[in-house]
């Protein structure tokens, strides 16, 4: 065999460990990957699988490859997953999650147990809780969903489904809530549906048993859920654009206030009721670990998008203040021009750890009532379902606390963005 042909040692060690791998010519396996990290039980490298960084770390009974070559970088792989082709970096697949073909999953993200994907997904700081389920062709960065109950009962999003997180003034204070933490982490709240080619323009707020009709491109928010959404892509029009203008402000600022308070939530979620589940198996410490690095990817993302929204609202406030008959409000005009300022003091709401010591009295109960129904060996999944209906009650009121003390505080220093909630001609 000719040296272009050849196995590597790195290759040759994984076989010995017990790792299958079909055709091992056709692996590569960069110098930085830790083979410590890679189990050696049940896990198959198909051809054209190449596996790099430090942080790669792969857990028991994980395919990777099988219908398309598949580049893997500093990603953490639990269980059972199955990533069928393409480029994953930067990551975290919990336990039994599949991906299709042509994949293209960039840094930030955290699939949840049993999440899926057809083929052609691309994703970015995106947060899929259990079992939600995404078609193909579907371009879904900068948001979190959840929703559903199980593999049957899941929140899903059609085919050719696009979420647009990136505006005409080039920012990207964009992310979309789609369900929320609070309830969706109880996995017993009723399922969303976004129809296929269709779209949401970001940043929205969506609740749960919300269905969003086939062919729909939504820009509001529906909160509330249990709503059907209907409307087509709305009749041709024709205005002046002026760069650098911003409408619906308050909502915008809002959205987003919202969305990181539901990530902070989120991470302590992780550190206090994940983080024993995983650690009596092989690699659970550093999956964990890894989860809660996403995590802390994603709040950093969220905070440095509206920081650049904020740094752009004087501008904003000069444009629509020079423009004869613009339309903004006198409210508009004062919320554009005190946001910059008080951006120091809405970041230190995200920043000061006030998600520590919110609603402790209902955390304390609800972890002790976790630990003392938990059955041995269980799993996440089957724990939380294991749950009462006050167990969860006190979980959903704990991690409601932290949201309402963030976004209360977030809102004392720009009350304007509180005022804008009872403005329906913002949406």
């Amino acid at each position: 065999m000719s040296e272009a042909y050849s196995v590597t040692d790195k290759v040759k060690e994984l076989v010995e460990k017990g790792i299958r791998i079909p055709n091992p010519c056709c692996v590569e396996i960069g110098d930085e990957v830790r083979l410590e990290r890679i189990s050696g039980s049940g896990v198959v490298l198909h051809s054209g699988t190449k596996l790099y960084g430090a942080k790669t770390l792969i857990c028991e009974g994980t395919e990777l490859g099988y219908e398309a070559p598949v580049t893997v970088v500093d990603c953490q792989i639990g269980r059972g997953v199955k990533l069928n082709g393409g480029f994953f970096k930067g990551s975290v697949f919990l336990d039994g999650v599949e991906m299709a073909y042509g994949a293209h999953v960039r840094e930030g993200c955290i699939l949840e147990e049993e999440a899926r994907a057809a083929h052609t997904v691309g994703l970015k700081q995106t947060i899929l809780f259990p079992f939600v389920t995404l078609g193909s062709l579907i371009n879904f960065c900068d948001c979190l969903m959840s929703g559903g109950t199980d593999a049957k009962n899941h929140s899903e999003v059609g085919s050719s489904y696009i979420h647009f997180n990136y505006t005409p003034n080039q920012d990207k204070a964009t992310a979309s809530l789609i369900g929320d933490v609070p309830t969706g982490v109880m996995l017993d709240q009723p399922p969303i549906f976004l129809g296929g080619q269709g779209g949401l323009v970001g940043p929205a707020r969506i609740g749960h048993g919300t269905v969003i009709a086939a062919g729909t491109v939504y820009r509001n928010d529906c909160p509330e859920g249990g709503k059907l959404l209907t409307g087509g892509a709305g009749a041709a029009a024709e205005k002046d654009f002026y760069r650098g203008l911003y409408y619906g402000v308050g909502r915008k600022v809002r959205n987003n206030i919202s969305y990181i308070a539901h990530l902070l939530a989120l991470k302590q979620w992780y550190l206090c009721v994940r983080s024993p589940l995983f650690e009596d198996r092989e690699f659970g410490p550093e999956l964990r670990d890894g989860a809660i690095e996403k995590l802390d990817i994603a709040i950093g993302e969220r905070v440095k998008r509206l920081k650049a929204f904020f740094g752009n609202m004087t501008e904003s406030a000069r444009i629509g203040g020079d423009l004869p008959g613009m339309k903004k409000t006198d409210r508009d005009l004062r919320l554009e021009e005190k946001i910059p300022d008080s951006w120091p003091q809405i970041e230190a709401c995200f920043t000061q750890g006030l998600e520590a010591s919110a609603a402790l009295d209902e955390r304390d109960r609800f972890l002790g009532d976790l630990e003392d129904g938990r059955a041995a060996n269980a799993g996440y999944v089957e724990t939380i379902r294991s749950l009462d209906a006050t167990t969860r009650s006190f979980g959903t009121a704990w991690l409601h606390g932290i949201v309402e003390r963030i976004t209360r505080e977030a809102f004392e220093i720009v009350p304007l963005c509180r005022e804008a909630s009872l403005n329906p001609g913002e949406r």
